[in-house]
């Protein structure tokens, strides 16, 4: 029998890559090196951990991250499993108690029967005697980034993104703020109203308050996709107005449109933390407390935690990966997450998903069944392993990178509903294929065994 195949990091897509393998009798072990050592990104010692509570975004097919959590569904994943299991209202989001989501998926992990967990940082790739799936985020320890860098000839690029801050949701001023979701689809959101006088001194606040130190760090590339707020505050008065601070959609019942909205978001399913939408940012802590207290209802807001930035370094994919996300140079090494360029905790889990599933079959010696780009799922892996583009950003799924569906369509809904719908048919005999496949023999991994 082949040996094990060794997975190194338990995020997102870790966890997914190593459930993918297992539930099909093959062997895993799977190495985390917390609770002992820890990134700047890490604050539990379980597995899968994220950030904020809707990290996993819309639910609505007709957005690329509806359609991509749904494809991942079909095909039997254990993030989404864990996703529904403990999810709290969101309105048309995917939003999930981040704790109990944890919990779930380090205990499925380390009780089952094909998988050793092993608590320890990997420091080397060479020398392992099967399949490895590297899968340690953006954030790798400086050990293993230097024997990746070695392995692959030092082609690293890097960008910056935030976190937004968290507020106790018993020191938010509900006789200024008012619950309820844009457009009167639920009561999911807490809304914090501004009128213009109330967003002019906010907004002056904010663009002239001080950020941390980090030298060049707009220039050398901060994510599109996870701004800061003071960064989107500077490109002009309107755009928070048509971003994180959109009133469309948000007045109180028989009120007016407020001029601003600042949204919270539960992190919690009984509601005790709550997320400033969109409000990632790397301003200084004590920047963060004055110029976000001036928001209608926060005040005297008390923050369980405050935004912080990170520098991210992902790999120059398209130069080093092929379409399963293999090392061209070493079939044998596989990446995942988001070290890959695919940006996001869902696109990341769903790397792992395909990833893993890639690495059963060539674990089986059997060809490995591949996803087209009419699939969200293999759109994703085409864009990492075959951008044309000189700079290679990392990419969010989008229907943008996806095939074009046949035909003329009067509304940009109906090319949406058009293109999941393809997705969708395109997925299903993949995923029937993969559901089956069972190559390998259940029970546990020697403890002793593939080092």
């Amino acid at each position: 029998m082949p040996n094990a195949v060794r997975i190194i990091g338990a995020g997102l897509a870790g966890a997914e890559a190593a459930f993918q393998l297992a539930e099909r009798g093959i062997p895993v072990r799977l190495y985390e090196m917390k609770p002992g050592k820890k990134s700047p990104a890490h604050h539990s010692d379980g597995f899968a951990e994220l950030v904020c509570s809707n990290s996993l975004r819309s639910d609505r097919l007709a957005n690329g991250a509806g359609l991509l959590k749904e494809e991942m569904r079909r095909v039997g994943s254990l993030i989404m499993r864990a996703a529904e299991a403990c999810r709290v209202p969101a309105g048309g989001a995917l939003a999930v108690d981040r704790y109990a989501f944890s919990d779930y998926i380090t205990n499925y992990l380390r009780n089952h029967p094909c998988i050793t967990v092993v608590e320890q940082e990997v420091t080397h790739l060479a020398g392992y005697p099967g399949i490895t799936i590297v899968a340690t985020g953006p954030l790798t320890s400086e050990a293993l980034f230097d024997a990746i860098s070695r392995e692959i000839g030092g082609e690293q690029l890097h960008f910056f993104d935030a976190a937004a801050p968290i507020v106790l949701g018993e020191s938010i001023d509900m006789q200024k703020a008012f619950w309820g979701s844009r457009y009167e689809r639920g009561s999911d959101y807490i809304n914090c109203p501004m009128d213009r006088a109330q967003f002019d001194a906010f907004y002056e606040a904010l663009v002239s308050a001080e950020c941390v130190e980090m030298k060049g760090f707009e220039q050398e590339g901060v994510f599109e996709g996870c701004m800061p707020i003071e960064v989107m505050a500077k490109r002009g008065y309107q755009t928070l107005l048509f971003g994180p601070c959109k009133p469309v959609g948000l007045a109180r019942e028989g009120e007016k449109m407020p001029y601003a909205v600042v949204q919270l978001r539960k992190e919690d399913a009984e509601g005790r933390m709550f997320n400033i939408v969109g409000f990632q940012t790397h301003l200084k802590f004590p920047e963060q407390k004055r110029v976000f207290s001036m928001i209608p209802g926060l005040e005297h807001a008390e923050f369980t935690r405050l935004g912080v930035m990170h520098r991210n370094t992902y790999l120059d994919s398209p130069r080093l990966l092929d379409g399963c996300y293999r090392l061209r140079s070493n079939p044998d090494i596989f990446f995942a997450g988001q070290m890959t360029g695919v940006e996001g905790y869902v696109e990341s889990a769903a790397s792992g998903l395909y990833a893993g599933l890639c690495a059963a079959y060539q674990w089986a010696g059997e060809p490995i069944p591949r996803l087209t780009a009419k699939t969200a799922i293999g759109a994703l892996a085409a864009y990492v392993s075959s951008s044309a583009s000189a700079d290679f950003q990392p990419m969010n799924i989008t229907f943008g990178i996806m095939e074009e569906p046949q035909g003329r369509f009067r509304k940009k809904a109906d090319k949406r509903e058009q293109v999941a719908r393809e997705a969708l048919a395109a997925l299903e005999p993949y995923a029937a294929q993969v559901r089956a496949f069972r190559p390998g023999t259940a029970g546990a991994v020697e403890e002793n065994a593939n080092e």
